[in-house]
């Protein structure tokens, strides 16, 4: 194809209302205009809220090459939010993970060094405290009251490309997104508002500049695919590492996999679920190993509520759960023993 030539003709037609055939006329295209002016006005005012609220992380990390040379800095940029005047940031917990230096940036010019509060793994969210005062903060919203097809706006630095914006709609609600540290962060937003590395750490916000979720991950190779850990979720861990600067979570201490349950088994033992967690190692001295535990069992009850999952494990075992005796029902060589496990309090 020559350059400035087409291979097939355009037909332009004319859409002006026609007496004899009864054509109907289009909408006013100022009609248009006017909603993509309202839409673009929402976008710009949700902007101008959050925008100066959110901030550029710059994190040092110790590397050393595989020859064993002396260690070296590493640079990367990642995203964050200021959510107390006095300093407080909300970002990823992978951003800031073995971070040996950080600098804070925010919309106005202004840079601080920053400290980490507290950082939890397994739903991937961290507290850094900057020393300052009358920062401009964000307003959480609530995910719950969230809809598929809402709008929703991405602010972050994406590339290092400061105070980025893309928008897009909420996908889904309620999927479930593993964690590096293996655990399943429930409830994560998916949104086709594009994010890019840099990203991590930003705020998801609403039509109204309420944030309803933090910018976490994205698929590879896929497009339109994004998630956001659910601002509910955000308020539950982020008090917990302002507080202690922890989530402090229960432990009994094995490796495990699902397994399909024999269907004899199911019907003898009158069991709700057609599959359990079969035990792949106990931890010495851990309460699995004090209660008895082996390698092969398979675990379904826990606590009065079946396991079907090694997730459904996870959900169990909360601070609520640390030294308190949980009846644990399980399979061995294809009978059924009950017994009690004590979980402590997880290590991580």
């Amino acid at each position: 194809m020559v350059e400035g030539h087409s291979d097939f003709e355009l037909e332009f037609l004319d859409f002006s209302p026609s007496a004899e055939t009864g054509e109907q006329a289009l909408p006013d295209i100022e009609e248009g205009a006017d909603f993509l002016d309202a839409y673009s006005q929402a976008v710009t005012n949700v902007v101008a809220k959050v925008g100066p609220s959110v901030v550029n992380i710059r994190v040092k990390r110790k590397a050393s090459s595989r020859r064993g040379t002396a260690p070296y800095d590493v640079e990367g940029s990642a995203s964050g939010v200021i959510i107390t005047p006095d300093g407080y940031i909300v970002t990823n917990s992978h951003v800031v993970e073995e971070a040996s230096a950080m600098e804070v940036s925010l919309a106005d010019g202004s840079s601080y060094t920053a400290e980490i509060v507290g950082r939890d793994s397994a739903t991937d969210l961290a507290v850094l405290r900057v020393p300052g005062h009358g920062l401009p903060i964000v307003r959480l919203g609530d995910s719950d009251k969230m809809r598929a097809g809402q709008l929703a706006i991405a602010i972050g630095n994406p590339l290092g490309f400061q105070s980025t914006v893309t928008t897009g709609v909420i996908s889904a609600l309620g999927r479930s997104l593993r964690s590096r540290s293996g655990r399943l962060i429930e409830n994560i937003i998916q949104t086709d508002a594009a994010l890019n590395p840099g990203s991590s750490g930003g705020p998801l916000v609403d039509s109204r500049g309420l944030v309803v979720g933090i910018n976490t991950a994205v698929i590879q190779f896929a497009q339109g695919i994004c998630f956001a850990i659910p601002v509910n979720t955000v308020r539950w861990v982020v008090s917990l590492l302002i507080r202690d600067g922890k989530v402090t979570r229960g432990y009994i201490g094995i490796a495990g996999q699902r397994v399909p349950l024999p269907a004899r088994l199911v019907r003898y033992f009158q069991l709700g679920h057609d599959t359990g967690v079969q035990v792949l190692s106990v931890t010495p001295n851990s309460p699995a190993h004090m209660a008895g535990l082996k390698e092969g069992d398979v675990i379904v009850s826990l606590g009065q509520s079946p396991i079907a999952s090694v997730d459904d494990i996870h959900r169990l075992l909360s601070k609520d759960v640390i030294g308190r005796k949980l009846d644990t029902v399980l399979l061995r060589e294809g009978a059924r023993l009950e017994m009690s496990i004590v979980p402590a309090e997880s290590p991580d």
